[in-house]
């Protein structure tokens, strides 16, 4: 339980020696340094789960996400220590509020970070739903775009395809018309289109004569009618019409699992609108309160430093700050009488030196010089 509480007063960035000394503060320092290590905790395991999926489907996706999530959480841990024990309680609450200003909008920035990727994975089954039918929806899409293109590139062919049949139509009712006319006409039977003569008369010869061009005609129309089918249907091969198909279950399956993170972020904000474009509010709430939960959570440790009251670790951290400050002045002033005290000494020996060479050099000149 020892190690426990000193592993937790390191994360709140205390003075540990100093914090001993006053028991009334370690439950405090406990709770900050325990919210820093469980921030930095979520936000490893929201890096590593969002580097999953940048190399999903990779086979080091796995090291990849183990190796980003540690170093994420350790930069968001060593942030987190750094900027909460900055904070100095000594100024007024407008100074602390001032001074944990950036922390608090660094703090938003990473309680969205850290939240996303829990949030991808808190929806998974909607998000791989709402990939689903956002596949099924582009390949319509595409297979549309496909034939309306198709149909505009080739509209003189379709046309002349469809007079084809319109009168590859006429001709066989015409054709049946007449070939039951002219069995009306052999076997003698009257009417407005027959002459009732029975027999294989002029009437029945002209009418079998009209029926043959018919006939004739029509098997031109078809043949003309084969080849244009067969020139649109070699056409959509070319085009890829027929090649294009919506995907299957498996298939659609097999897209939601290996989907990005930007396909996966993509249709996880889409989930807060329905299909006619209006809010879902449900599913927007739920978004809107995780992230505000990871936002806060982010924030609570500076939170808690500013809310808690000064205590006698905090009177003590600031006198021992003040007295190491001191001592560092008069460690200066040490130094520099020291650095005085030996240049005076030096300067001296040195005005010694140069005397007496100037003395030597006096007498030597005195001794070795004539003035007769």
């Amino acid at each position: 339980m020892r190690k426990v509480t000193r592993f937790f007063w390191f994360c709140s960035g205390a003075h540990i020696d100093t914090l001993k000394k006053y028991p009334i503060e370690h439950n405090k320092y406990v709770g900050i340094g325990a919210t820093i290590f469980f921030t930095a905790l979520f936000a490893s395991l929201s890096g590593g789960y969002a580097m999953y999926f940048v190399f999903s489907g990779g086979g080091f996706a796995v090291g990849f996400a183990i190796l980003f999530g540690l170093i994420w959480g350790t930069a968001i841990f060593n942030m987190d220590r750094y900027i909460v024990s900055s904070i100095n309680k000594e100024g007024s609450t407008n100074q602390q509020i001032l001074q944990a200003s950036p922390r608090i909008l660094l703090a938003i920035m990473i309680g969205v970070v850290i939240s996303r990727p829990i949030e991808l994975k808190i929806f998974d089954k909607e998000i791989r739903n709402k990939l689903k039918n956002a596949y099924i929806k582009g390949q319509h899409r595409k297979i549309d775009t496909l034939e309306k293109t198709y149909n505009q590139k080739y509209a003189v062919e379709m046309g002349k395809d469809i007079d084809y049949k319109k009168e590859s139509d006429s001709l066989t009712k015409d054709i049946n018309r007449t070939r039951y006319q002219l069995n009306q006409e052999v076997f003698g039977d009257k009417s407005d289109q027959t002459s009732g003569i029975k027999g294989y008369g002029t009437y029945a010869k002209q009418k079998e004569g009209f029926l043959q061009e018919k006939e004739d005609r029509l098997k031109l129309v078809t043949q003309n009618q084969d080849k244009m089918d067969q020139y649109l249907a070699q056409r959509k091969d070319y085009e890829g019409l027929n090649t294009l198909r919506l995907f299957s279950d498996h298939q659609l399956d097999s897209l939601a699992t290996v989907a990005g993170f930007a396909d996966r972020n993509w249709a996880l904000g889409q989930l807060g609108y329905n299909d006619d474009g209006t809010r879902n509010l449900d599913t927007y709430l739920a978004e809107t309160f995780i992230s505000w939960l990871f936002i806060l959570f982010e924030c609570l440790p500076v939170f808690v430093k500013l809310m808690s009251p000064k205590g006698p670790y905090d009177v003590a951290l600031a006198k021992t700050a003040e007295a190491n400050m001191y001592f560092a002045e008069k460690d200066k002033e040490r130094d520099v009488a020291v650095t005085d005290e030996v240049y005076d000494h030096h300067l001296d020996e040195d005005v010694a030196k140069r005397k007496k060479l100037i003395s030597g050099q006096s007498e030597y000149d005195l001794g070795n010089h004539r003035y007769d």
